[in-house]
């Protein structure tokens, strides 16, 4: 059964917060299909003020396949990072992830995609994590959570979040293994020539 990625897109996007899993994802489902398997992901990206093109840290444009108004039920919601002082200040996108976490499997983010998480209420006792730059911005605007800061992920399930920017491709690694197969996920980090190794793997 493939499942559905749902990538949040918004201006100032760190490119490989969002590229990162967008390849990790992609590289899964190629893998797959060589190895004579159904697609496991279907990736949307979501633009948060709609289609019109994103632009990225550094410049890079990217056109999201939809906007909010239109993004589909996701299995996985994935908020990536970088400048998000504009997109956790958007009641539009706070009530999407709030609406989101209600069927998808998981709600994760990369880097500072946590602080937009925090925003939409979805972060309780439980331990994040995100760059090692904003963890005391982090600690400082919501004292009550856990944020660690020796992680490269955690996930609790319905809930998992990185650390900065190359630490997403850890994350996404580890949920194609989770939602598809292990060794998917290794095999998907070699064809990247990505040096991973799965979680409690000797």
């Amino acid at each position: 059964m493939t499942g559905r990625v749902g990538l949040l897109l918004f201006d100032e996007v760190e490119v490989l917060d969002a590229g990162g899993p967008f390849e990790v994802f992609s590289v899964a489902n190629r893998v797959a299909v060589r190895r004579g398997a159904a697609v496991p992901f279907e990736v949307v990206t979501i633009g948060v003020t709609g289609t019109a093109p994103i632009r990225a840290r550094g410049g890079l444009r990217v056109v999201p396949d939809v906007g909010l108004g239109d993004a589909p039920a996701c299995d996985v919601v994935l908020v990536p990072g970088g400048d998000v002082d504009e997109v956790e200040a958007m009641p539009d996108v706070l009530s999407w992830l709030r609406r989101a976490r209600g069927h998808a499997k998981v709600v994760a983010s990369v880097c500072t995609g946590v602080f937009v998480l925090a925003a939409a209420g979805l972060l309780d006792h439980r331990p994040v994590t995100t760059h090692w730059e904003d963890v005391a911005d982090l600690r400082r605007r919501w004292p009550d959570l856990d944020v660690r800061d020796d992680v490269r992920f955690l996930d609790h399930g319905d809930l998992a979040t990185s650390a900065g920017i190359s630490a997403g491709l850890d994350l996404s690694l580890h949920l194609v293994g989770r939602l598809a197969s292990p060794d998917l996920a290794v095999a998907t980090a070699r064809q990247m020539d990505y040096r991973w190794e799965p979680p409690g793997r000797p």
